[in-house]
């Protein structure tokens, strides 16, 4: 049995993992034994077990020590011996330091390690998986598409070239094929389909590094956090920041910052506008002055 781990939260990974009784939250008609019930004598596999929320990580390691849980709702423990298996592309350990992942847990799951080269080390993989994804679009959209010569040993010739990363692994080389499957017009994929996508891959692998040290956001926002961030708002944000550590109240800091607009306005709103500034980036005037301590 395998659960993807990046598609439950909250209260639906409770339910879907531990199980719950009849009427325990919203829409519960009737009881679930839940995944983990399901495994017993079995094996489990959660995939992208990183992505579990602190009370599910909780409930798994007495899970895993105890054989015993509690389904959501429930006063009576449920048992369940299973083998474990844990997929992820996270580093678990760096979680740790971010408080992000359980500790105890990682311990008790890192018996045994393997690591999964990424298709950039597996090139000798991308020619076949290039058949099988052509065919996968066949059966999906009931069109068959194919490569003319040319267009195919052009392909190849930049798939497994240094400048391909292939950073999303195999998710990229299925949405290459399906772009340019979808564009081949009488269902034949040409050179010019092929260089445009490959055009697009390149775009996508090699964007323009992001600082992380130098602008006063690494000790504010988590790295995944800052790369979900352009490189223009986070600029801005920078200097938003550095006025903040130098103001002595978000009042002051708004007044610097919006010191232009405020003199043309009747009534000043500095504070608040700052206030909802620092909002779309979960971020308050106190973490701010505190982190600069």
């Amino acid at each position: 049995m395998d659960v993807n781990c990046a598609t439950i939260r909250g209260d639906a990974a409770m339910s879907a993992l531990f199980g719950h009784v009849k009427g325990a939250l919203t829409g519960a008609q009737k009881d679930r034994a839940g995944l983990l019930r399901a495994a017993d004598k079995g094996v489990l596999f959660l995939d992208e077990i990183g992505e579990l929320g602190v009370d599910e990580q909780a409930m798994l390691l007495r899970t895993l020590e105890e054989k015993t849980f509690l389904p959501l709702g429930s006063d009576e423990e449920a048992h369940s011996d299973f083998q474990l298996i844990a997929g992820t592309n996270r580093d678990l350990f760096a979680a740790v330091r971010e408080g992000k992942f359980r500790e105890d847990l990682l311990a008790r799951i890192n018996l045994w390690t393997f690591s999964m080269p990424g298709l950039k080390n597996r090139t000798e993989d991308i020619e076949p998986n290039l058949d099988f994804e052509l065919d996968r679009f066949a059966e999906k959209v009931g069109r068959r598409v194919t490569f003319c010569k040319e267009a195919r040993g052009r392909f190849l010739d930049f798939a497994l070239s240094p400048a391909a990363s292939w950073a999303g692994n195999f998710r990229d080389l299925n949405a290459a094929v399906a772009r340019m499957a979808t564009l081949a017009p009488g269902g034949r994929i040409s050179t010019q389909i092929v260089d445009e996508e490959a055009s697009m891959l390149s775009m996508a692998w090699h964007k323009p590094e992001i600082p992380r040290d130098n602008d006063g956001l690494v000790r504010l926002l988590t790295t995944r956090r800052l790369e979900e961030i352009d490189l223009f708002d986070r600029a801005q944000l920078a200097f938003v920041v550095d006025v903040c550590k130098r103001s002595r109240s978000l009042s002051e800091a708004g007044r610097t910052l919006f010191g232009a607009s405020r003199a043309r306005k009747s009534v000043s709103n500095d504070a608040d506008r700052l206030r909802k500034y620092l909002s779309r980036f979960d971020l308050e005037f106190s973490e701010i002055k505190k982190s600069d301590g």
